[in-house]
């Protein structure tokens, strides 16, 4: 029996074992990992590639977008040293929030999504920045092309998501968000993102 190109025998490992995308950093690959009808806080398992439910939301708040990560990248040195507040890199891949118009209720999926900006977010002194991106051929935002062109109702969202998630009653918060920034500075992140996990892991 013959299949076609590329063709993987055993499921690969969704950090790992896909790829960024072949326009990477203007247009990347993103695995999702949790919908914004999700209250459980699901991440990829780093040692199965399986997914695994790391936490239930503690507060009333919802991801207002798909958020997931780059593969084959890393928040390391390189992504670390673009953002001024941070003192490390958490060593993680890059995470990534997806505007669709239409509902995608299921996670473990892969979409192509354009790049349009981010938010640079610091937890505990890590580098942990959030692109953001609208899916590719979507029918309604495909055209965006910076996070300007975005609703900002859509992106103060992002940001009080962000900025609450791990919040714990009578404790200091431990994220900031520092800016957002656009298109330009986002593939940038990426890019360095791409050169850390290299550095890291190798090709």
């Amino acid at each position: 029996m013959s299949f076609s190109e590329p063709f993987y025998k055993w499921r690969p490992h969704p950090w790992h074992g896909l790829e960024p995308g072949p326009n990477a950093p203007r247009e990347v690959r993103a695995y999702i990992e949790i919908t914004p009808f999700d209250l459980i806080k699901y991440e990829v398992d780093k040692t199965t590639g399986y997914l695994r439910v790391d936490r239930p939301q503690r507060g009333s708040s919802q991801p207002p977008t798909l958020y997931g990560f780059v593969p084959r990248t890393c928040c390391a040195e390189r992504v670390s040293a673009l953002s001024p507040n941070a003192l490390r890199g958490d060593m993680d891949p890059i995470d990534i929030c997806v505007v669709s118009e239409r509902p995608i209720a299921r996670s473990e999926v892969i979409v192509n999504a354009r790049v349009v900006g981010g938010l640079q977010v610091v937890d505990n002194e890590e580098a942990d920045d959030k692109i953001i991106a609208v899916l590719a051929n979507d029918n309604i935002w495909a055209h965006v092309t910076d996070v300007s062109g975005l609703p900002d109702a859509l992106v103060e969202r992002l940001i009080h998501y962000f900025s609450t998630y791990k919040m714990v009653p009578g404790e200091k918060p431990r994220i900031t968000i520092d800016g957002i920034y656009g298109c330009d500075f986002a593939q940038k992140v990426i890019a360095a993102s791409l050169e850390d996990y290299e550095q890291e892991f190798g090709s």
